[in-house]
């Protein structure tokens, strides 16, 4: 489980005095605390391997707009701060599909589905969230799939 390996990785950084790592991974088990605490009065609560991945995805995704903000603003110490943030986290993310891949499962599910035109797009986005949504950046992946439909 992720979960276990962020705790074993909070251990190991506080025995190896690695401040900026271990700052990057209380924020990762702070925003998993949330979380859980969101989802106590939800319905159905996810896999838990799913709702860490989806947590780390979220906050992958705020540092890189982050660092780009900052290096437009010229905040390059700062940005230096969200790079390391980021390499921590995206330690604990399942390998990502690369392109190819990504295009190749949604030739897949485009022609399982049927899909001809944008008005499927909905259809085939659903489909391949289901199937390989830990492992792609889903705003990536619908660029995707908008151009493989059109």
């Amino acid at each position: 489980m992720i979960r276990d390996s962020l705790k074993a990785a909070q251990v190991s950084a506080m025995k190896a005095g690695d401040k900026p790592r271990l700052a990057a991974v209380r924020l990762i088990l702070a925003k998993l605390k949330d979380k859980d605490i969101e989802l106590r009065t939800a319905a159905t609560v996810p896999d838990d391997d799913t709702l860490v991945v989806d947590v780390l995805q979220k906050m992958a995704k705020q540092r890189r707009e982050s660092i780009t903000l900052y290096e437009q603003g010229g905040r390059q110490e700062l940005a230096d701060v969200e790079k390391a943030e980021l390499a921590v986290i995206e330690e604990f993310l399942p390998s990502q599909m690369g392109e190819a891949e990504v295009q190749a499962a949604i030739a897949a599910i485009k022609t399982e589905l049927g899909a001809t035109g944008i008005k499927d797009m909905g259809h085939v986005i659903a489909e391949l969230k289901a199937r390989h949504g830990t492992q792609l950046d889903m705003a990536k992946a619908s660029g995707l799939v908008k151009a493989a439909l059109a």
